[in-house]
């Protein structure tokens, strides 16, 4: 499922404001600085704080790792 570009260009974290991750394959949007992954349901994100997922350490180093060689952009900020 693809995201509306226009969406990600401002679409943050509810927790701390700041930019994501996206892994469109994987319908999901990770924040790599508090290490949450929040879902992406029929093309829409969940961005509920409650339904966020905590990624454990080999799981965030599988994510910033594929995102770095991936070249996987944050959503904003950059």
């Amino acid at each position: 499922m693809t995201l509306d570009p226009k969406l990600l260009e401002i679409l943050a974290c509810p927790e701390d404001k700041g930019p994501l991750l996206w892994f469109p394959d994987e319908d999901a949007l990770y924040n790599p600085r508090l290490r949450r992954c929040y879902a992406v349901r029929n093309g829409i994100p969940v961005m509920l704080v409650d339904e966020a997922t905590l990624v454990d350490d080999a799981e965030h180093e599988r994510l910033t790792g594929r995102a770095n060689a991936e070249g996987i952009r944050p959503t904003f900020g950059d």
